[in-house]
């Protein structure tokens, strides 16, 4: 199955201009099963243990939260950190257009906004977690949603078109902001079409990172994707999933003893020894990365694939070290 069409080619730098962000996760809902793999209404009580440590998972009246109700949060994530980037005060709160979010997730512009967003709040706000902490001799339990509002403003008169849209983002989350637990995405995530896919890349990401590879049963990887089909059922699934093999930055291998194995499709051993970072610029070009909230090792890969493509068609660069800081300081520029 290939990805979904990039909906808004020719609005990139548009979009940049308005949301200042790369999609960024936060860890913690990337380890933890906590979004709906299901497209239809799910109501199931879900509860997951590690240990002594529970989480519960209550359904909104419509149903658990789902894995697309999710591209909210990452936009609002993105936007925060950002704003946090850049040296600028952030808030619980943020506030921007149907459009905006489209853009940046991949989504139809127009349609059903008003719907759509009205339900992904209600799941979003509607769900409860419930987790334990044992410390002390005490427990202390935790009982929080996603967020603590979402809502919008339309224009009165006969269109009702969407103004605005707020978000009130949960003391939960804003935590993993201000603690900075959250690692960019591709904005390629958003193209994928399976709920599952999506969930294996946020698994890879978190787990693997730029690991030369990550290994994992085929039982406890289904326990982390929260995946209730039959074991049978999601060993198929997940190599229809392989046989695609559009996951971003990433590929699945599956043994015959149901051995899960994830590799980045970027490590510098593949490149051609001749081209080689020094130290300095390495250093150099992380605190780039950082200031501009982007992740170096994705900037460090896509730079290694250009100069891997240039080498070959005969244009080595002169001076690698100083091409990749200029590569990572030109993506401020573009960012303007």
């Amino acid at each position: 199955m290939s990805l979904l069409p990039d909906r808004h080619p020719n609005l990139d730098f548009f979009v940049l201009d308005i949301a200042d962000a790369v999609p960024k996760d936060d860890m913690a809902s990337m380890e933890h099963p906590l979004f709906s793999l299901a497209t239809k209404p799910d109501m199931r009580h879900l509860e997951y243990r590690n240990g002594d440590n529970v989480l519960k998972i209550r359904p909104s009246g419509l149903g658990l939260p789902t894995i697309f109700d999710k591209d909210i949060l990452i936009f609002t994530i993105s936007q925060l950190m950002a704003r946090k980037n850049r040296g600028e005060p952030i808030g619980d709160i943020v506030r921007f257009s149907a459009r905006e979010l489209s853009i940046a997730t991949n989504r139809p512009i127009g349609g059903n906004h008003y719907k759509r967003l009205e339900d992904a709040f209600a799941r979003l706000q509607g769900a409860q977690f419930v987790t334990n902490i044992k410390f002390g001799g005490k427990i202390e339990t935790r009982i929080f949603s996603l967020i603590d509002e979402g809502g919008f403003v339309r224009t009165d008169d006969e269109r009702f078109r969407l103004d605005y849209c707020e978000v009130k983002l949960s003391r939960w989350l804003m935590r993993g902001i201000e603690t900075d637990q959250v690692v960019t995405i591709s904005q390629d995530y958003f193209r994928l079409r399976r709920p599952l896919e999506r969930r294996l890349y946020e698994i890879a990401r978190k787990h693997c990172g730029s690991s030369s590879k990550w290994q994992i049963g085929l039982t406890n990887l289904q326990n982390k994707t929260g995946s209730n089909a039959p074991i049978k059922r999601f060993r198929h699934n997940l190599r229809e999933i392989i046989r695609a093999d559009v996951t971003p930055f990433y590929r699945f291998e599956i043994d015959e003893d149901d051995l899960v194995t994830v590799r980045p499709r970027l490590v510098p051993v593949a490149f051609a020894p001749s081209i080689t970072i020094p130290e300095w610029a390495e250093e150099q070009a992380r605190e780039h990365a950082t200031q501009l909230g982007r992740d170096y090792y994705a900037l460090r890969a896509n730079w290694l694939t250009f100069a891997q493509e240039e080498t070959a068609k005969g244009n080595f660069p002169r001076n690698p070290g100083a091409a990749f800081v200029a590569y990572c300081k030109r993506q401020g520029s573009l960012r303007t």
